[in-house]
C-alpha cells in the first residue's frame, strides 16, 4: 500500500472532530477582522502622520519671521500649489508635472540599476566563490566604491560625450559596489552541506549558481539591492543637476536659479518620497524571494 493510500485511510477512519471544524473556522474568520486590519493599519500610520505634523508646526514657527531665509509651509503651499496639485501637467517639452520628471529619473535608474544589478551579482558571486579572484579585486573594490558618485561624472562625460549614457555610467558604478559585496559574502557563507549536496548531484557551475548559490544568498543579494537602489537614486538626481535634461534633478537646479524655493522644497518632497517607495518595492520582492529570510 503506498503512502499515500495511507493517509487518505486515516483522514477517513479519523475525521476532523466538530470542535476542531469550530476552531479552523473561527481562525479563518479572524484573518479577515476589519477591526483588527484597521488596528494594524493605525499603528503603523498614525506615528509617521504625527511625526510629520510637529514638524510642520516647528518649521511654520521658525520660518515665519520675516527675516527668515527659508519659507514656511504655508507659503511652500501657496506658490508651488500647482506642483502640488497638478503632479501631471504637460505644457511642452520643459514645462511637466513633477510626477513626468520624477518617472524620466526612473527610467534612468531603471536601466542603471539593472546593469548594476546583474553585473553585480555575477562579479559579487566570482569574488565569493574563488579566492583568487577575492584576492585581486576585492582590494580594487575597496578603493573604487570610496569615489563619490558626482567624481565620475567628468570621466563619463570625456568618455561618451553625451549626458544621457555618462548618467547611466553614473548610476552603475555608484550602485554596483554594495551589490558586489554583499553577494561576494552571501556566497561565502553558504554552508558547506550545500556544496556537497552539488558535488554529490554532480551540478555544472551553472547549475551550481542558480540552483544553490543564488538561493542561498539571496537575502545577502537582496540587503546590496536595496542599499544600491537607494545610491542610484542619489547619483541620477545630483547628475541630472550638472547634465541638463528634463529630470527631477535638474528642475531643482533650473528652480535654485530662478529663486524658486518653494519649487525646490516641493520637488525634494518628491525625491524623498520616491526613494522610500524604490526602497519598500525591493525590500518587498526580496521577502517574497526568499520568503521572509531579508530584513523588511
Amino acid at each position: 500500500m503506498s503512502i499515500q493510500t495511507i493517509e487518505d485511510t486515516k483522514v477517513k477512519a479519523f475525521p476532523a472532530k466538530p470542535a476542531e471544524i469550530i476552531t479552523f473556522t473561527v481562525k479563518a474568520r479572524r484573518r479577515f477582522d476589519p477591526v483588527a486590519i484597521a488596528g494594524k493599519l493605525a499603528s503603523t500610520l498614525v506615528p509617521p502622520v504625527v511625526v510629520i505634523a510637529l514638524m510642520l508646526v516647528v518649521w511654520q514657527i521658525a520660518c515665519s519671521s520675516p527675516t527668515s531665509s527659508l519659507p514656511p509651509p504655508s507659503q511652500v503651499w501657496n506658490e508651488a500649489y500647482d506642483l502640488i496639485a497638478h503632479p501631471f501637467f504637460d505644457n511642452g517639452p520643459q514645462d511637466i508635472g513633477l510626477a513626468w520628471r520624477v518617472l524620466i529619473s526612473l527610467q534612468r535608474v531603471a536601466i542603471g540599476f539593472g546593469m548594476a544589478a546583474v553585473v553585480g551579482v555575477a562579479l559579487g558571486a566570482l569574488v565569493g566563490q574563488s579566492i583568487w579572484a577575492m584576492r585581486g579585486l576585492d582590494p580594487v573594490f575597496q578603493i573604487l566604491r570610496t569615489v563619490p558618485p558626482l567624481a565620475w561624472l567628468p570621466l563619463s562625460l570625456a568618455a561618451f560625450r553625451d549626458s544621457s549614457p555618462s548618467a547611466l555610467f553614473v548610476i552603475f558604478i555608484t550602485s554596483i559596489w554594495p551589490i558586489i559585496i554583499n553577494t561576494a559574502v552571501g556566497v561565502r557563507n553558504i554552508p558547506q552541506d550545500y556544496r556537497n549536496v552539488a558535488r554529490i548531484l554532480r551540478l555544472n557551475p551553472l547549475e551550481f549558481f542558480i540552483k544553490i548559490m543564488v538561493p542561498a544568498a539571496a537575502p545577502y543579494i537582496f540587503t546590496g539591492l536595496r542599499i544600491g537602489i537607494g545610491l542610484s537614486w542619489l547619483a541620477i538626481v545630483a547628475a541630472e543637476m550638472l547634465t541638463g535634461g528634463v529630470g527631477i534633478g535638474f528642475f531643482i537646479w533650473d528652480a535654485w536659479n530662478s529663486s524658486r524655493l518653494p519649487d525646490i522644497i516641493v520637488a525634494l518632497a518628491y525625491i524623498g518620497v520616491t526613494g522610500f517607495c524604490l526602497d519598500r518595492l525591493v525590500a518587498a520582492v526580496g521577502v517574497f524571494i526568499t520568503r521572509g529570510t531579508t530584513a523588511k
